[in-house]
């Protein structure tokens, strides 16, 4: 069995940006991987998606996008070649085909089980993801057998999808992309939409990151919300990285033809039925895109920044059918695939520690495990609202490594009597 004084799980930027840190702090570790670095980037992720944050929003603990591009969005293939040219240039200690099978409490630190043999150590890091399960609602295997399902893991482009209508559930960043790029293609698209919500790609001349960044919202910290278990299940905001740095939301779907319906509730009888809260659903996008807007605005005034981009605006509201289908029929041959953009769940079955809550998830402050020792890095919200980006991992990273050092710190020296 091999040692370390610390083990981290996953070599995407979330583990990558630990190790970093670790090195700089001359804290001797491991970093395993199941398979490649920046693993998830490369194999689940449809072929048209780019970075929802712009280039210039690239940063990892002492490396950042030098490109010529700063403005423009990574397709999948740059962001894995940027996350694995950040591993070469720290030189991380990463063991690749290799898949950690549990982890449990062992002489008074961990011993992390391997398919290529065991590691103890005094620390853990879990830098897996927050989105290694599609979330699929109980009720899919209600669909009638002649209709296609997929989650957004397994879509790869319209071309491998059969002739003939989509329907989509789900309106976040990934529902609102794959939507478009179906109807692009020819097919008739039907979107359920829940809970959203909307931003615009530009605002005042601007991309909505750089607004938000400047004004404090990506940063906003998550002992500064009045209910982080909330806010850390707000969907992702519908954007994309296109080229034409183009807005995404719903009326810009219904623009080309996507016909709205309320959210997904359930199938009976080869029935689709739909919520009838979609009136409601989109009027609250609106009325929380305003408030984030009236930010910004007060934040230009303050900043200086206000006389020197195009003055304030608001977008038009989100236009609704006046009596959007509740029902649709799932047997008569016009809808021939149902995309589940549902959203997803971390996968922490591997971890044989007592710190999963009634839902599965891992109870932390701030990434700070209730384990002695074990620390999160990569799930929704965790330090800071901007902790599911790359630039994210970095913040986070450089906060967790003085939790995890003092931890180490304390152990050298106990308390005595």
């Amino acid at each position: 069995m091999r040692t370390s004084t610390t083990v981290v799980i996953g070599a995407g930027q979330g583990g990558l940006a630990m190790s970093r840190c670790l090195a700089e702090r001359s804290i001797d570790h491991v970093v395993l991987e199941r398979s490649e670095v920046a693993n998830s980037w490369r194999t689940e992720r449809w072929d048209s998606l780019r970075l929802l944050t712009p280039n210039w929003q690239c940063r990892l603990p002492g490396y950042a996008y030098e490109g010529a591009d700063p403005d423009g969005f990574m397709t999948m293939p740059e962001v894995v070649e940027f996350i694995a040219a950040y591993a070469r240039d720290i030189a991380a200690p990463v063991e690749v085909g290799t898949t950690v099978v549990s982890v449990r409490a062992s002489d008074g630190g961990y011993r992390v089980v391997t398919d290529q043999g065991d590691w103890q150590c005094s620390t853990v890091v879990v830098a897996t993801g927050a989105f290694n399960v599609p979330r699929v609602p109980d009720y899919a295997g209600a669909v009638p057998s002649a209709i296609a399902t997929l989650t957004p893991m397994e879509y790869r482009n319209p071309g491998q999808l059969a002739e003939g209508g989509v329907l989509v559930v789900g309106a976040s960043a990934t529902g609102v992309q794959i939507a478009h790029e179906i109807r692009c293609s020819g097919r008739d698209v039907t979107l359920a939409v829940g809970e959203h919500v909307r931003g615009p790609r530009i605002y005042r001349g601007m991309d909505i990151h750089w607004w938000m960044q400047g004004a404090g919202v990506l940063d906003e910290r998550y002992d500064e919300v009045d209910d982080i278990v909330r806010a850390r299940r707000v969907p992702s905001m519908q954007l994309a990285g296109s080229p034409e740095r183009a807005t995404f939301d719903l009326n810009a779907l219904t623009g080309i033809g996507v016909t709205l319906v309320g959210r997904l509730a359930g199938i009976r009888e080869g029935r689709a039925q739909f919520s009838g809260s979609l009136r409601n659903k989109c009027e609250l996008a609106d009325l929380k895109l305003g408030r984030l807007l009236d930010t910004i605005d007060e934040w230009a005034v303050l900043s200086g920044v206000d006389d020197s981009v195009p003055p304030p605006h608001r977008f038009e509201p989100t236009v609704v059918p006046q009596s959007p289908a509740l029902g649709l029929d799932l047997t008569n041959g016009e809808i021939r695939t149902i995309v589940w953009a549902t959203g997803y769940r971390p996968d922490y079955s591997w971890l044989d520690v007592a710190v999963l809550d009634r839902k599965g998830l891992l109870r932390h402050d701030g990434g700070v495990v209730d384990a002695p020792g074990m620390y999160l890095i990569g799930a929704p919200f965790l330090r800071r609202r901007k902790s599911s980006f790359i630039d994210g991992a970095r913040a986070d990273a450089e906060d967790l490594i003085v939790e995890l050092a003092a931890y180490l710190d304390r152990q050298a020296s106990p308390t005595r009597c």
